[in-house]
């Protein structure tokens, strides 16, 4: 497959350049990271949600909200905790005493970004209210199916190493998850420059988004979609994500690998990336750029690989090692 070296046609380069002004805004609220930011963007792009794990204060919520500014955009947050119940999530049917009837009163998660702020402490039942909304972007109360506005998009995040009181999420509800980022410690210049930003004339620890321009609309968003759906992609790059899926599921140690879903989200964030990087094709390289981001979250390792020390990451490098690229 030979590289396409002539330039991207107009839509894509102002596809591109949205992406870029988009990815400078959310930059601004952070030092650093910048690959949780641009895992971030890559779904969103795509189309997808995003599951964000790093341990508390490292910026998990600010990541979520810088995103929602800089497209201004609706934003919502909603605090997992053991006693949520869905209808605090969806919404629910109240009844009217002056008109006599039931009207619905819509919940929070009717917008464009959804923070949902340590899912994993929510039991699997209210973890579950949001599978409709997240796969189908519609919530059913009562029988009443509404559509939430695009572009939407679910940021959960979640803390790897509390496990008292928290609940795993389900397989079904991982999948719903376009990418998994993610955040560890800063280095030590970045956290020198965190901590200057955030005492230098601030009261308090309140998340500082003055730096963080509106940049794009939400019809802007649907626009790159738009354009990340149409970047080309090669046969041979399909077959080289499907490929990637199969070996997960027959490696050494694994318990379980990824289903055919795990190869349509590498080949919908390859496209994104692609459109990111202002090209209007895909390359082998995007797919391995992405495939630990895109399928952390979707292989179980066995206990023998555990007790190896190893992680999802780990092995899934050894199966890119493995899986050979088709040639550019």
């Amino acid at each position: 497959m030979n590289e396409d070296t002539s330039p991207p046609p107009a839509d894509t380069r102002a596809a591109a350049e949205g992406a870029r002004r988009l990815r400078e805004a959310v930059g601004a609220a952070f030092v650093g990271q910048e690959q949780a930011v641009t895992e971030a963007l890559t779904a969103l792009v795509a189309a997808g949600h995003v599951l964000v794990e790093g341990v508390p204060g490292l910026g998990k919520t600010l990541l979520a909200r810088a995103l929602a500014r800089a497209v201004s955009a609706d934003y919502a947050r909603i605090q997992f905790t053991p006693d949520l119940m869905p209808s605090d999530i969806t919404g629910h049917a109240l009844y009217d005493r002056d008109t006599g009837t039931f009207r619905i009163r819509r919940g929070p998660v009717f917008c464009n970004f959804l923070l949902a702020d340590e899912i994993n402490r929510a039991p699997a039942k209210t973890q579950s209210a949001l599978l409709e909304v997240m796969q189908e972007q519609q919530v059913t109360i009562e029988d009443q199916a509404m559509a939430v506005e695009p572009p939407f998009m679910v940021l959960a995040t979640q803390n790897p190493i509390e496990q008292e009181g928290t609940y795993p999420l389900p397989e079904a509800q991982l999948d719903r998850f376009l990418i998994k980022v993610r955040i560890a410690y800063p280095e030590a210049g970045e956290e020198s420059r965190i901590v200057r930003r955030v005492t230098r004339g601030q009261v308090g620890e309140q998340l500082n988004l003055e730096e963080v321009s509106p940049v794009l609309a939400a019809g802007d968003v649907l626009g790159l979609q738009r354009a990340a759906a149409a970047v080309d992609t090669d046969d041979r790059v399909v077959d080289y994500a499907v490929r990637i899926a199969r070996a997960s599921r027959d490696w050494p140690g694994i318990y379980y690998g990824t289903g055919p879903r795990g190869a349509i989200a590498l080949v919908r964030c390859a496209r994104a990336r692609a459109l990111l990087e202002g090209r209007d094709f895909v390359v082998p390289d995007d797919i391995k750029a992405l495939a630990r981001p895109v399928l952390r979250h979707r292989i179980q390792l066995g206990a023998d690989l555990e007790i190896e020390g190893l992680t999802t990451d780990d092995v899934l490098a050894q199966v890119l090692d493995e899986v050979e690229a088709p040639r550019t």
